[in-house]
């Protein structure tokens, strides 16, 4: 039987609309966005409630340090690389990370991609300047096009429905490979086909045969391995157009309550997590798990402003701050935060994510980061917690499956001359596949002193 919802709540789903939303676009026809919006409040949620729960469940236990979140995937998604070849290398990469981590520190990990959904990107400025043309920035291809022309740069409405279609084919594919035996853990093996060999891949392939000896192992005493086949994958992006994620919100029949169905997980960005602004008022209404990104300039107060707004009963699994500090910051700045919060008592999941602090701009002109800075902040993260005695509960990193040259350093040792081979992305450097793989082991030995 349906639940009806409160009529209140519905209503209060459009409150943004008279608030404050930053980093929107400026849309040249309210007339066209509006059938657009129309037209997607039809179509069928890309993911349903029930999962959003489970995926809430395991945050909890991420929170309680019964197991370790993992968000991986580009920084920004493209239409044209939303191919089966990219979906399948990018979760690949994210299923091997999560291997390791699982093998190597006997904690379950809660796998989440940047996927089917990351199309829009926060600017520092509305436009971009090229000698003495001004056009509109590029906001990723939810909302205009790359190229740098009047027509392209120009916010089109009907790039929301092409966001939710290319969305829908990516989850379809997740799904696939994700229960339909891909994902088994009794293939760990060809994960590594089609990538180059390397130093990381040897070491991946030493834990690989070990997974091999205990499932035979296993095997030989009558065990049944059908937990082993498929995997929770969950897809997350940051809920940023506004435009886009209220159309795709949906009752749960259930319950009677909203839930933001074009993800199982979003979150707010450094650049809209205003109290008083659309975006925070907006997603406190909504029962997804959602999260919050603080960076050097969040205070305590921040913090347990946000948890006011968002998680006001302390709902376990909720509520996830993600960190973003810097490097040279993180072991300066996090510590008070952390403090404040765990004074307060009620429940957060703390979530590292070391890329975004630590960009830098290489001799050669491209906007790169260093791989040793990415594992300093990560390593700074996970010892201020122990020094607290909390829960460093996961990570969150901008990586591809492909072997790009966008991060310097790693075992590859990617130099300012090297980064020309195959810098690929069209807003921020990631972790090529190596590099990922060689975070997972890092991590797996922070994971036991902590």
């Amino acid at each position: 039987m349906s639940v009806e919802p409160d009529p209140r709540v519905v209503e209060g789903l459009d409150a943004w609309e008279g608030l404050t939303a930053l980093q929107q676009p400026r849309w040249p026809d309210q007339a066209e966005l509006r059938r657009v919006r129309d037209r997607l409040a039809t179509l069928p949620p890309l993911v349903f409630a029930g999962e959003a729960d489970a995926l809430r469940a395991q945050l909890a236990a991420a929170g309680r340090g019964e197991a370790f979140v993992l968000q991986g995937g580009d920084c920004a998604e493209t239409f044209a690389d939303s191919t089966a070849d990219n979906i399948r290398n990018k979760i690949k990469t994210i299923l091997q990370m999560a291997v390791v981590l699982t093998y190597g520190a006997s904690l379950p990990v809660v796998k989440m991609g940047r996927m089917a959904g990351q199309y829009a990107k926060p600017r520092s400025s509305d436009d971009e300047t090229r000698g003495d043309v001004t056009l509109p920035a590029f906001r990723g291809d939810i909302i205009n096009g790359y190229d740098f022309t009047p027509e392209a740069r120009t916010p089109d409405p009907q790039r929301l429905l092409e966001a939710y279609h290319t969305s829908a084919s990516t989850l379809n594919l997740i799904r696939a490979f994700t229960t339909g035996g891909f994902a088994s853990l009794l293939r760990v093996h060809e994960w590594n086909r089609g990538f180059t060999t390397n130093p990381a891949y040897a070491r991946y392939e030493e834990i690989a045969a070990e997974i091999d000896r205990a499932i035979r192992f296993m095997a030989a005493c009558g065990a049944d391995f059908d937990a082993l086949r498929t995997v929770d994958f969950f897809a997350c992006h940051e809920g940023l157009l506004l435009d886009y994620e209220r159309p795709l919100t949906r009752i749960d029949s259930r319950t009677g309550l909203p839930y933001d169905c074009s993800a199982h997980f979003l979150w707010i960005g450094e650049r809209t997590r205003q109290l008083d602004g659309a975006h925070v008022d907006y997603f406190a209404r909504v029962q997804n798990p959602i999260g919050v990104k603080l960076g050097p300039t969040s205070t305590g107060d921040d913090a347990i402003a946000l948890m006011d707004r968002l998680n006001p009963t302390g709902e376990p699994g909720r509520l996830t701050f993600v960190t973003r500090m810097g490097a040279g910051k993180v072991r300066e700045l996090l510590p008070a935060l952390v403090e404040k919060v765990t004074a307060d008592g009620r429940p957060v999941t703390w979530v590292c994510d070391p890329m975004h602090g630590n960009g830098i701009t290489s001799a050669t002109g491209y906007k790169t980061r260093r791989f040793s800075d990415v594992m300093d902040e990560v390593a700074g993260f996970f010892e201020v917690h122990r020094a607290l005695g909390t829960v460093p509960g996961g990570l969150h990193v901008e990586l591809t499956g492909d072997d790009v040259t966008e991060v310097l350093g790693g075992s590859e040792e990617i130099d300012d001359a090297g980064l020309a081979r195959r810098y690929e992305t069209l807003v921020d450097p990631r972790l090529n596949h190596q590099q990922s793989l060689e975070m997972a082991f890092q991590v797996v030995e922070l994971l036991r002193r902590a």
